[in-house]
């Protein structure tokens, strides 16, 4: 604010402030007038020099006469400076009591503010410090406003100390500018300040929030071991240079939305509640972490331009969207990771890192937020992605969403990934008809499909589902969100798929069981006679991979065979073979004939059940499952029943033999 008219100095185009009394500025009044002045001045007194010009030695008349011999360093009321003009200014260790306002100041040469206390608002908004400037150890009780304030040389503010609000917002440091150890207990405002030069928050404390949301800093920037207590936001700021946030705590969340990180970028040992990367770009960083963070890093629509790889430890991580212009390597632990729609131009690794991460000096990286989470990682969701360029090693899939992946046949599964399994324990069908589900690895789509068809209740967020029922999807109340069989169908086609191609039969065998039994639900895609012949085969073996079920339904065909010998095949005795014919009178060739009589079963049905008939019974029983004739005299009704027999026992004995080769084939 300009002095008001008539209030200025009278010398020439000066608009300074008139000192009391005087019709001029204190740079322009005349000697007389200003020592009377300045002999008026006592410790605490208030001071008004608006737009006056200070000279080295005038400034430091009047510090001299504000001078408190008991604090042993000036000691000023309220100070105005606004507009001031300064060449060398030495305020080191002065006390204001009241406000201070240097606003639209102008510091011509060095200035120095070292361990001055503000215990009123101070306010340099506006202010122009044309070469180095220092604050270091001072101390702002108050609001301290930086606002627009120009930096042209390097400017320090190591062990400086803010307890109120602290705004630099569009501030403009032009060289180095030093926040060492720096306590920021009030709001601290950043928003669109910019460094030209390096900036050092080195062991820095911000107690309160504080706000980085487009600042721009154009050379190194580091943030290491410093500590952010509440919410911190870097939303929209540019790193141009190295940015390093080594060992830096964040107690609450950090929010880095839309950051451009144009140099390398370093996070070892960083500590986070939750971070919000989103829309971020990292254009050199080759190494993201290894970082903890309490709760959850969301990388949702980052972009990650060159090699890179991630070593995060964390509740969840969220790549939604999420770009890999290279190739990318993701150690995780302990964490959720949201896949969808991320985009994979080349191919990328997620594995569960087993053991603790090593920072880059090889220390551990310890997870003191992180105690009592759960172990292993867990993809929650791979829809939307090709996965034709993702590898994923022993990663936990239970309620992965494969639903909208793209190339699901080539994707890599190393290690030991996990799948849901069926209910376990024993069910009733009508609460009469007990049960079991065989087990076998599921993809969590058909449980969902199940879980629907059954009519369970959507699981309250938080609880853990049991294991003896389907577990909800989220989409449980929506039978048009929720997949249907011949959707399930494919994915288990497509996976299978990339599961033959890892050498992995077994896990293969469970996914053709689970594409058999979509079919044989799939009422839109699958014919009446296909499902009626689906049925048969799961009866029978369990699509050729239950051995028990082929086994079991193996002998009660051969017991059934065994009774209907017993009872009905096995004639009373083998006829004996009769030879007849004729001799001529005069000699010459004798015919003979040979026959026996048709088998026949007289005996009373009581005594047909003997041992030696169960004897016979069982041999041609076996020979019937090797698909062999057993040469024994049959009747009629054995005719008939071996032919059966030695049509439907051995297809079971090799579904048996089938089943046995898909669980053991590697």
């Amino acid at each position: 604010m300009s002095p008001a008219p008539g209030s200025t100095c009278s010398s020439g185009d000066c608009s300074g402030v008139r000192i009391p009394d005087q019709a001029y500025c204190l740079m322009h009044v005349a000697e007389e007038g200003r020592a009377a002045y300045f002999a008026g001045l006592t410790p605490g007194s208030s001071i008004d020099h608006r737009y006056t010009p200070f000279p080295d030695y005038l400034l430091d008349r009047l510090l001299q006469s504000l001078y408190d011999p008991e604090a042993s360093c000036a000691r000023i009321g309220e100070a105005d400076f606004r507009g001031a003009e300064f060449n060398e200014a030495n305020f080191d260790r002065a006390i204001f009591s009241g406000t201070v306002r240097l606003s639209g100041a102008k510091f011509y040469e060095r200035a120095s503010f070292t361990e001055v206390q503000f215990l009123g608002d101070a306010w340099f908004d506006g202010a122009h410090f044309h070469k180095v400037v220092g604050f270091a150890e001072a101390q702002f009780s108050r609001q301290a406003g930086f606002s627009k304030a120009r930096f042209d040389a390097r400017a320090t503010y190591d062990q400086v100390q803010f307890a109120g609000v602290s705004a630099f917002d569009d501030a403009q440091f032009a060289d180095a500018a030093r926040f060492y150890g720096a306590k920021f207990d009030g709001q601290t405002m950043f928003i669109g300040a910019r460094f030209s030069g390096s900036a050092g928050y080195t062991a820095a404390q911000f107690s309160s929030y504080t706000e980085f949301g487009g600042a721009e800093f154009a050379g190194d920037v580091g943030f290491n071991s410093a500590i952010f207590h509440t919410q911190v936001g870097f939303a929209r700021a540019q790193f141009s240079g190295p940015a390093h946030f080594v060992m830096a705590k964040f107690s609450s969340d950090a929010n880095f939305s839309a950051a451009i990180f144009s140099g390398e970028t370093k996070f070892d040992g960083t500590q986070f509640s939750s971070a919000n990367f989103g829309g971020a770009l990292f254009a050199l960083t080759s190494r993201f972490g290894p970082m903890e963070c309490a709760k959850e890093i969301d990388l949702s629509g980052a972009v990650f331009e060159v090699p890179v790889s991630l070593e995060i430890a964390a509740l969840a991580v969220r790549f939604e969207r999420t770009r890999w212009e290279s190739t990318a390597t993701l150690r995780l632990r302990h964490a959720t990771v949201n896949l969808s729609h991320a985009v994979l131009t080349n191919p990328v690794a997620v594995t569960a890192h087993p053991t603790l991460f090593r920072g880059a000096g090889g220390t551990e990286v310890g997870e003191n937020l992180l105690q009592g989470a759960p172990s292993g990682v867990r993809v929650s969701s791979v829809r939307g992605v090709d996965a034709a360029h993702l590898v994923l090693t022993d990663i936990d899939l239970v309620d992965c969403l494969f639903a909208g992946a793209f190339h699901l046949d080539q994707l890599r599964l190393e290690g030991r990934c996990t799948f849901a399994s069926t209910p376990t324990g024993l069910h009733r069908r009508y609460l009469i008809c007990p049960y079991r589900w065989s087990s076998r690895r599921t993809l969590a789509e058909e449980h969902h499909w199940r879980a629907q068809l059954a009519g369970q209740p959507a699981l309250p967020d938080g609880l853990h589902p049991s294991p003896r029922v389907w577990r909800t999807g989220p989409n449980h109340t929506s039978r048009d969100l929720t997949p249907d069989p011949e959707d399930v169908a494919t994915l288990y086609r497509q996976l299978r798929k990339a599961f033959e191609d890892g050498k992995n039969e077994p896990g293969a065998a469970d996914f053709y069981y689970g594409e058999m039994e979509m079919r044989r639900h799939d009422r839109v895609d699958t014919t009446t006679g296909e499902r009626f012949l689906l049925r048969g085969y799961w009866l029978l073996s369990g699509y050729g991979l239950r051995a028990s079920r082929a086994i079991g339904w193996l002998l009660a065909a051969m017991a059934v065979t065994i009774v209907l010998m017993v009872g009905l095949g096995l004639p009373d005795s083998s006829p004996e073979q009769v030879a007849t014919g004729t001799v001529p009178a005069g000699g010459g060739q004798v015919t003979l004939v040979v026959d026996k009589d048709d088998p026949r079963l007289t005996l009373p049905v009581a005594d047909r059940f003997t041992g030696e008939r169960f004897d016979k019974a069982v041999q041609v029983v076996l020979n019937s499952v090797v698909f062999r004739t057993s040469g024994q005299d049959l009747t009629t009704w054995g005719t008939y029943t071996e032919m059966i027999s030695r049509f439907l026992e051995p297809i079971l004995l090799a579904l048996a033999a089938l089943a046995i080769r898909g669980r053991i084939k590697r």
